[in-house]
């Protein structure tokens, strides 16, 4: 490759990096603000659905942390990242006992992604465990930690995480399992739904599996514990 060539190649390159930082800060900027209308995963199930002949089902309503249950945003708290309110986007006491966990073959663990991590990956990124997309995780949850109050992390998160297939956020998930509004949640109510997060297309929110259940009555008991749920 000639000189002119590597140069060209170069400049190249400095334009994709400067586009990508420049289209990723402008987005994070905006979802700041704005509601998340749509994320990667809903297209991605929906051309999963078209592909396999199943029912077209898409349902995502946008509320505001306000018009959502208390008792929800300390339920998935409780359940996926109790650490929440204090790190910055990431456990690395949880990491570590991941780590360990898996070296010793446990079957079923609890996972190191924070609330910060699923928020970043669900709204930017798409689903797997690549070394490119981890990577990227990364650098957007420290993007929405620097960028985003908690509580917008928290917000965004309830409204775009899947809660069973086809149903993306609180108030869709709510209203298609116990035919109420997010509001309107009771603490179990809250609980069966973040039961079911680490697999809500398997998992039965209502009625929910016995496995289901015991996490449930878990959840409930460490809601107890936490009391209630102060951000920064």
């Amino acid at each position: 490759m000639g000189k002119k060539a590597r140069k060209r190649s170069y400049r190249f390159l400095w334009w994709v990096v400067a586009g990508f930082v420049g289209s990723s800060l402008f987005f994070v900027l905006l979802f700041r603000f704005v509601p998340v209308p749509i994320t990667p995963l809903m297209l991605i199930r929906l051309v999963e659905q078209l592909s396999e002949g199943e029912k077209i089902q898409l349902k995502h309503n946008w509320v505001s942390i306000d018009a959502i249950s208390k008792n929800l945003s300390l339920a998935v708290v409780c359940s996926e990242d109790q650490n929440f309110p204090d790190h910055f986007g990431f456990d690395f006491e949880a990491i570590g006992r991941s780590v360990e966990a898996s070296k010793k073959g446990t079957k079923r663990m609890r996972g190191a992604s924070t609330i910060s991590q699923q928020t970043a990956k669900n709204v930017f990124l798409w689903p797997g465990r690549s070394w490119v997309r981890k990577a990227l995780e990364v650098y957007f949850t420290v993007l929405i930690e620097i960028a985003w109050s908690k509580e917008r992390i928290l917000e965004v998160y309830l409204n775009s995480i899947e809660m069973g297939s086809g149903i993306y956020g609180a108030e869709a998930a709510s209203r298609f399992y116990f035919k109420k509004g997010a509001k309107n949640l009771s603490r179990r109510q809250a609980a069966a739904i973040a039961a079911v997060l680490p697999n809500p297309r398997e998992y039965r929110v209502n009625p929910p599996s016995p496995y289901v259940q015991s996490r449930i009555d878990w959840i409930v008991r460490q809601m107890g514990q936490l009391g209630t749920l102060k951000l920064k």
